[in-house]
């Protein structure tokens, strides 16, 4: 089967199952499926494939080896950067489907039938929660914009609060309270605290928009992190990688079927000191980060925690 032929019948499969996403395995099964001579033929000229398990296996690796010529010859097929690998087909540019998506998140009664669709960023807000709990022992706060005072007008809180907070306890697995006294009276860092952007959707569309607006309205925590439910395209996790290294702001793929299964895929590089004059604003003009303020101010003052505060 010749690697036009594999392309040709790769997009004929995603087609046929427009909008669904399917791995390299699925489309290697359909192929294999709808096309037994070309199969058995090719199960004929090779000495390693002797069995239709390593037929469908080589397929496979066939499939993502394509990939970048499948692209050239389909701009329709769109592939997410995650494991497995996911393949559609859609009629809509990048562009058009970032639009469809953000309209969505205004019109939550308008929702349509397509589960891809039908995901707001609102239901990914306790996946992350749950992810960075069992990940990193963090304690997630989600931040609503809607709280905020609005004293500087219809756009003066562009960009500036973050969708979710997360405070991490440095002291939580020590087991002395003469070190914990110590670093009280010393005044050595006891805590750090995350902030986090979150998107259903990453492509070559709107990545910058999206890095740059977490580089905004995270710059005063720790850690910095852009969360996406699905980042698509090799050229998209790229370009992360590349404002990454200028920037510090990290990447977490949220899997909002097991969040167990979410994952850092590109770590935030640590500040090591809170821009407190920035806090002070948010906390000013948002009742939300005002709460995290004080919880971490009876953390410096007490060295508990009330877990049941913290809320995404």
């Amino acid at each position: 089967m010749s690697k036009f032929h594999l392309n040709k019948v790769t997009a004929r499969c995603l087609k046929e199952h427009f909008g669904e996403k399917l791995t390299a395995r699925d489309i290697a099964l359909w192929i294999y499926t709808n096309y037994p001579k070309e199969c058995a033929a090719k199960q004929e000229r090779s000495k390693n494939i002797t069995t239709e398990a390593a037929l469908i296996q080589q397929l496979v690796a066939e499939i993502g080896a394509h990939r970048p010529q499948l692209f050239k010859a389909y701009n329709q097929i769109r592939t997410t950067e995650d494991r497995p690998r996911l393949y559609y087909w859609t009629d809509q540019s990048e562009q058009q489907q970032v639009e469809k998506i953000e309209s969505l998140q205004r019109d939550k009664n308008s929702l349509p039938a397509e589960p891809f669709l039908q995901l707001l960023e609102a239901h990914l807000y306790p996946r992350l929660g749950q992810f960075l709990s069992i990940d990193s022992e963090l304690y997630t706060q989600r931040i609503d914009e809607k709280r905020s005072s609005n004293k500087r007008g219809p756009h003066g809180n562009h960009w500036l609060y973050p969708d979710l907070v997360a405070f991490e306890d440095l002291t939580r697995h020590w087991a002395s309270s003469i070190i914990k006294n110590c670093v009280t009276e010393v005044r050595a860092r006891r805590f750090r605290l995350w902030s986090f952007e979150v998107k259903i959707l990453l492509n070559r569309s709107n990545v910058r928009e999206a890095y740059f607006q977490t580089v905004s309205n995270s710059s005063w925590a720790n850690f910095a992190y852009l969360a996406a439910n699905e980042i698509e395209g090799p050229e998209t996790l790229k370009e992360l990688r590349i404002l990454n290294a200028l920037h510090g702001v990290g990447l977490i793929r949220i899997d909002k079927n097991d969040p167990s299964e979410s994952e850092i895929l590109i770590p935030a590089r640590e500040r090591l000191e809170i821009d407190w004059t920035n806090c002070d604003r948010l906390a000013s003009e948002n009742t939300d980060f005002s709460s995290v303020i004080h919880r971490v101010w009876e953390f410096h003052r007490t060295g508990s925690i009330k877990v049941d505060e913290w809320t995404c």
